[in-house]
């Protein structure tokens, strides 16, 4: 005899322990499945180990997704608000950073924690260590093996994530199993991301451990945060961000002097005429990446030599100066996965599959 259910739902990540705690508070009788052995393991590592846990400025516009619209709905019902009075609820004490980043002060445990004490008040039964051996679907029932054991529920829910850092256990299964119920996948992708440089840019992993507040762009998106240059290519938030709009075969460009006015350089001829190139950047940039862009634009000598035209040349390399990634550090080193389960098939209000009554998919899984 199968074990039955209201909602069974795979994954306890973030996605999967707020989806099970909501729908027992409903009243709900629920499942919560997951092949490791402890819950919200990704949750443990965020934010430095302290959870950036929303963000002041969750907005539709920065999600990305093959349908740009496909977030409203649900943003609009719970908000950053909501969520900062269920942590404030839970007595976690919090702190904002930089451009609206919400952080625990202690730990990232407590909002697990948190999740879980939430589970609990909706008395979701947690199975922990359970690979799921085989999912059929018939009868208008989802039935599901673990090990010795069989469940089933109307309701299925997939919420196992992305391929991101799979030391965690991090898989494919979710593109497998949505694949299977006739769902299509937009090409996963990792994101948030270090970018790797080769050929004659190799150089600057000379300057490893080195970084500066620059714009990063790719396309028409820039981010203005910091750099790193580390001994495989570009990393820091800048470069993070920016990864997740990268495509292979574009340069991401970098202004390395973000404050500084058109003419500029030409302004310091005439102020300071004896100064050379590496003096004027090494004010603003830290002492070796000065040299090294001052060695790339081969400006030799003091600035009183050099023409006007070369000195504007110079000043509109160093606002758009064009590094080619030849890739990225993978899935073993991005924080998220671009991609995922297509929202075509999905409704944005429930989440629930169109052509597949009872079958739903949230979180890293879907292509937001």
């Amino acid at each position: 005899m199968a074990a039955a259910y209201d909602a069974i739902v795979l994954g306890a990540g973030a996605a999967g322990l707020m989806c099970a705690a909501t729908a027992g508070q409903l009243g709900k009788r629920v499942l919560l499945i997951d092949h490791a052995d402890a819950p919200g393991k990704k949750i443990l590592i965020s934010g430095g180990g302290r959870c950036n846990f929303t963000n002041l400025g969750t907005v539709p516009e920065r999600f990305l997704s093959a349908n740009p619209h496909f977030a409203r709905s649900a943003l609009a019902r719970y908000t950053p608000a909501d969520f900062v009075a269920l942590v404030g609820r839970h007595g976690i004490a919090w702190h904002e950073k930089t451009l609206g980043q919400l952080f625990c002060d202690e730990s990232a445990k407590q909002i697990v924690e948190m999740l879980l004490g939430e589970c609990e008040l909706g008395g979701v039964e947690i199975a922990l260590g359970a690979p799921v051996t085989d999912i059929e679907h018939a009868d208008a029932r989802y039935r599901l093996r673990l090990g010795a054991r069989t469940v089933e529920a109307p309701a299925l829910v997939i919420a196992t994530g992305g391929p991101s850092i799979p030391k965690l256990g991090a898989t494919g299964f979710a593109y497998d199993l949505a694949r299977r119920f006739g769902l299509k996948v937009v090409e996963p992708r990792p994101a948030l991301v270090p970018l790797t440089l080769g050929g004659d840019e190799v150089l600057f992993r000379e300057l490893s451990g080195v970084s500066a507040e620059v714009v990063a762009k790719a396309g028409k998106t820039g981010f203005r945060e910091a750099a790193l240059f580390t001994h495989r290519g570009l990393s820091g938030p800048a470069i993070l961000q920016i990864s997740s709009y990268w495509r292979h075969g574009e340069p991401v460009r970098i202004d390395f002097l973000p404050d500084r006015p058109a003419g500029w350089l030409r302004d310091a001829k005439r102020a300071s005429p004896k100064a050379g190139l590496h003096r004027q950047l090494a004010a603003v940039l830290p002492d070796r990446l000065a040299e090294t862009l001052a060695d790339r634009l081969g400006l030799k000598g003091e600035l009183g030599a050099q023409t006007d035209g070369k000195l504007q040349a110079a000043e509109q390399a160093l606002a758009a100066w064009p590094f080619h990634p030849n890739g990225t550090e993978g899935f073993a080193k991005a924080e998220v996965t671009v991609g995922g389960i297509a929202t075509a098939r999905l409704s944005s209000q429930t989440m629930e599959a169109r052509d597949v009554p009872g079958l739903y998919a949230i979180g890293e899984a879907v292509d937001v």
